[in-house]
């Protein structure tokens, strides 16, 4: 499909210093972010984590307590909703049962009082390939089907900002899986910058370009799915973005581009680049899918015992016991190296060094790995 840009360029939407108390309680704490124009952003975190109030407080349906925000040269801090040019789509779609798909689409237009809205709907359906369902109503299309509609009727206002408040919720995980990359085919498509707030960890690395994990008010880490994911530089974003094994361990030296780390009696090895503290006292972190059922990796821990095997398709999680007792997370690929183990089996560990990154170890091992993710 040809390119359908429907906004001009704006500026980058900026929040400087933005708090939100609600008497005592802090939602969100002196928080200062910079979204570039035309980018694919997400707020990612746990329920509570002050995401959602930062969208109202962009969307207007919220005022900060202190702080500014800023599109380009304008600010909007204190904007009636109505006068803001952002538009969100929601969980639950909002669209009028009563109206046709085109009708639903051509509202907010003709709300501005424009009274050809064809050319401009007819561009918005063909956007999201479902021009053809045009006629009917909501109520008959399926939950995919009336989100793609939902994007349709906000991105045909031309918004500078478009706010995606957890707009999969509601489907199922396969659709809401294509719907992943329909959204950022849209996104790339009209170039209009897209935040997207969610507490699934899958639908932000999928779609966005820059993430911000946020706990208890504040940004801990924001970079890209990759950065986040393979150099965590908190335990809360090593164990909220995915699965990780963290242990603790003491830095016996920092030389030759690398930091020798002890564990009961064990020692790895972690690239500098990769040791995000300068304190002695660390937490070693490596990804279940890194690890190797062997012994001959420069960072290994033998002895250790298979406790749980669980089969999940396109790999077998195994849970094992290491010698100093803490549980670890291994996956391994169901390809024709598979290790048929067992529980109660015997075996080794090992993994690259540049798979290894290790955190302050002050940090609560466990942040971050029970939340309830949902909203």
């Amino acid at each position: 499909m040809a390119s359908s840009k429907v906004a001009q360029s704006t500026g980058d939407l900026v929040l400087n210093r933005i708090s939100k108390y609600y008497g005592d309680f802090c939602a969100v704490d002196d928080l200062s972010l910079t979204i570039p124009d035309g980018s694919f952003f997400a707020l990612l975190g746990p329920s509570g984590c002050g995401k959602t109030t930062t969208l109202r407080m962009i969307a207007g349906l919220e005022e900060p307590t202190q702080g500014t925000i800023s599109i380009g040269d304008s600010e909007i801090t204190t904007q009636k909703p109505y006068r803001r040019n952002v538009n969100t789509v929601f969980q639950n779609y909002a669209l009028f049962p009563h109206l046709t798909i085109f009708e639903n689409v051509a509202f907010g237009l003709r709300r501005r009082g424009i009274k050809d809205v064809k050319a401009e709907v007819h561009k918005a359906l063909e956007l999201v390939e479902l021009a053809h369902l045009s006629e009917r109503k909501p109520a008959q299309l399926s939950g995919g089907q009336q989100q793609r509609i939902a994007v349709a009727r906000a991105i045909v206002n031309r918004p500078e900002v478009l706010l995606l408040d957890e707009p999969l919720g509601a489907l199922d995980l396969k659709l809401r899986r294509q719907m992943q990359i329909e959204l950022k085919r849209i996104q790339m498509e009209v170039g209009i910058t897209f935040i997207h707030v969610t507490h699934d960890q899958e639908e932000a690395m999928t779609m966005a370009d820059t993430i911000a994990v946020m706990n208890q008010g504040k940004i801990e880490q924001m970079g890209s799915a990759t950065e986040l994911y393979e150099a965590p530089k908190s335990a809360f974003v090593a164990n909220f973005l995915g699965q990780c094994n963290l242990f603790k361990g003491k830095v016996q030296s920092r030389a030759g581009g690398k930091a020798v780390v002890s564990t009961k009696g064990h020692t790895f090895e972690v690239p500098l680049t990769r040791v995000a503290t300068d304190s002695e006292s660390v937490l070693v972190g490596v990804r279940p899918e890194k690890i190797r059922l062997d012994d001959k990796g420069v960072n290994s821990i033998k002895g250790c015992i298979v406790v749980d095997r669980s089969f999940i398709g396109t790999s077998t999680q195994y849970l094992v016991r290491a010698p100093w007792e803490q549980e670890l997370v291994v996956f391994e690929q169901n390809d024709e190296g598979l290790h048929d183990l067992r529980v109660g089996d015997s075996v080794s560990l090992e993994w690259d060094p540049e798979h290894t990154f290790a955190l302050d170890g002050a940090q609560d091992i466990n942040a971050g790995a029970e939340l309830d993710e949902e909203e």
